[in-house]
């Protein structure tokens, strides 16, 4: 297990990541942690790892983008001073060019998002212990689907910038890409985008994964 006793584990991202989280930090009883995935990894760091008292934050925020992140990043990351972090963004940045398409100002190009990314990386990995870059996701099997291949460039975008900082990849693509022989996309996402709780429990399964968790 990769991470240490008594760390935080800051996890930031959009509505995936945020799924009704308590305002202004996501910490604490009930379900300040939201009803997705990060509120779930919390569970199984607590259920299998007690001893470590792992201390989980959630700042996942509906909606966001790359552009987002950059504007909260000192306010939601950096003054928490995590020794963990995850990011998971770029869905919007994507969805934005399909579900909005004649808004040019709000689509995030490919080349913007990733510089954005890498320089959020950048600013913030010399202070942390550890860093999850999970990439962002379509929960369609069709890889010719034009929303699912641009994702799957802005995925590639993501794993590029956490191989150039040492980060863990973490690949939510291919995690969904593994159920969905057995799943009709809808059965996992309404929209393709938002998981049921078998999807949240999927990203959960990916990322802890990625940290070392061992489920025995």
């Amino acid at each position: 297990m990769k991470i240490k006793k008594g760390q935080k584990l800051l996890m930031i991202g959009d509505s995936i990541t945020d799924c009704g989280r308590a305002q202004p930090a996501g910490e604490g009883l009930f379900e300040a942690l939201g009803k997705g995935y990060v509120a779930q990894v919390d569970a199984l760091l607590g259920a299998v790892y007690p001893q470590l008292g792992i201390r989980v934050v959630n700042q996942g925020i509906a909606g966001n983008t790359v552009r987002s992140l950059k504007e909260r990043w000192q306010r939601d990351v950096l003054a928490h001073k995590p020794q963990w972090l995850s990011i998971m963004i770029g869905i919007n940045d994507v969805w934005r060019q399909y579900d909005l398409p004649q808004q040019k100002e709000v689509h995030v190009p490919l080349d913007e998002y990733e510089r954005g990314l890498d320089e959020l990386v950048a600013l913030t990995r010399p202070q942390l212990d550890g860093l999850v870059v999970m990439t962002p996701f379509y929960i369609e099997v069709n890889k010719k689907d034009a929303m699912r291949a641009t994702m799957d460039r802005y995925g590639a975008a993501a794993k590029r910038v956490a191989a150039k900082h040492k980060a863990i990849a973490v690949d939510t693509q291919a995690a969904f890409d593994a159920a969905l022989p057995h799943y009709y996309s809808a059965t996992l996402a309404w929209d393709r985008v938002h998981p049921t709780q078998t999807g949240h429990m999927i990203l959960a399964r990916a990322f802890v994964n990625g940290v070392g968790f061992k489920w025995s």
